[in-house]
């Protein structure tokens, strides 16, 4: 198989162990970790957890389902900064636990569209980005989740950047993307 080809069972193992990593990396952390950012109009760790709920409850399985039923209207646009407002007033915890479950429940959907090969072939229409197939949302699904923990482990990492000292200059996490 074309490594650059994932298989969906390969994409599944990603999404799967998304939810355990972020409560091993984030529970009970002192709130400091959790809120710190990078700076204006980035997000902390807690808001990125905010942000993949939102892409539980509207964008990965809804597109799928979107690009399986042949639909050529394109995708409804998907919120980036819904978090903001959908996670006032609850813990880390609770927005971890809903996560794990809607995770779940997603990748239990997803099981039972029984995809094959030539599904990733399907094509959707992104309202941005115009054409795009079935394998490549699924892909970045699995992406999107790693680019996010690189996200909050470079945010957890930058509150200690002048405690590294002289270390910081072989600490390439400190530096800005």
């Amino acid at each position: 198989m074309n490594p650059h080809q994932p298989s969906l069972d390969d994409l599944v193992a990603i999404l799967a162990r998304t939810p355990g990593t972020l409560a091993a990396l984030l529970e009970g952390l002192p709130q400091a970790l959790v809120t710190a950012t990078e700076g204006e109009q980035t997000w902390s760790p807690y808001d990125v957890v905010g942000h993949l709920i939102y892409g539980e409850q509207v964008n990965w399985v809804p597109r799928i389902r979107h690009i399986l039923s042949g639909e050529t209207r394109p995708f409804d646009p998907f919120d980036r900064t819904a978090q903001f407002r959908q996670s006032q007033g609850k813990s880390l915890a609770d927005l971890l636990r809903t996560f794990e479950t809607l995770r779940r429940d997603n990748l239990s959907v997803l099981a039972g569209m029984n995809l094959t090969r030539t599904d990733f072939e399907r094509v959707g229409l992104h309202p941005d980005l115009g054409e795009v197939r079935l394998g490549q949302l699924l892909a970045t699904w699995a992406v999107h989740d790693l680019d996010h923990l690189s996200q909050i482990a470079r945010t957890m990492a930058k509150v200690h950047t002048s405690a590294v000292g002289p270390w910081r200059q072989y600490l390439s996490i400190l530096k800005d993307r």
